[in-house]
């Protein structure tokens, strides 16, 4: 027989904690903080030195389509892009396109005074350069919706028995040699092929080592030579 429910027990109940969001205080009087507390979600309102909102770890610029355009035109959204590069988890969101096209084929270059495939290039450095993924959003509400499920997914936590790939040999010399200023992977592979051991390379000549790494053979050869 199963045991009944004390009510009368003095152990307190643990109540969830509300999802919470972290917003720039510049996005206090916007429409999506309004539509985040009708969902029920806390927001907390601060200065942000990078990005709109924190959810979860997740850093997110929020750009209207107009917004997007006029950042990408003065450069703005570029410096934004690099910024977030200090979160491991980035979001763009685009809002509007159910308000506002973001690009037409039909250019007249009167509304937004940009080529839609410079607008395509801007999208793809985005992805590609700058690894940040892109949400486009139909208007606030949608994005209040996306931020709120974000806010409600639990992080996944790391296994405690998680290992580092072990190199082969090959890679372990190489990883020695990028150790040095300005050595990068192609350029260690290039001086092992040359120089076939570490030793090699650290003794080889000074104008053979030049010809390989040129301007950087100097500041090699000072690291090599210099004293603890």
């Amino acid at each position: 027989m199963k045991p009944l429910f004390n009510i009368f027990s003095r152990k307190k109940q643990k109540i969830p904690e509300k999802p919470k969001i972290v917003a720039d205080y510049r996005e206090k009087n916007s429409l999506v903080i309004a539509e985040l507390a009708s969902l029920g979600i806390e927001t907390e309102t601060k200065e942000l030195k990078v990005a709109d909102y924190i959810v979860n770890n997740v850093a997110i610029e929020r750009k209207t389509i107009s917004d997007f355009i006029n950042s990408m035109k003065s450069r703005r959204l570029v410096n934004q892009l690099e910024d977030l590069q200090q979160y491991k988890d980035r979001l763009l969101i685009i809002e509007g396109i159910d308000e506002q096209e973001l690009y037409s084929d039909d250019f007249s270059g009167e509304k937004i005074g940009m080529h839609p495939n410079s607008i395509r290039g801007f999208l793809l450095s985005i992805l590609l350069k700058y690894k940040v993924p892109i949400i486009f959003t139909k208007n606030y509400e949608d994005t209040a919706k996306f931020l709120s499920v974000l806010s409600r997914k639990k992080q996944s936590e790391i296994p405690l028995n998680a290992k580092k790939k072990s190199m082969n040999k090959k890679e372990q010399l190489q990883f020695i040699l990028e150790g040095f200023p300005g050595i990068g992977p192609k350029t260690a592979r290039k001086l092992l092929k040359e120089f076939k051991t570490i030793k090699g390379t650290i003794n080889s000549d000074f104008d053979n080592l030049k010809k390989i790494l040129g301007k950087k053979a100097e500041t090699v050869k000072k690291i090599i030579e210099q004293e603890y």
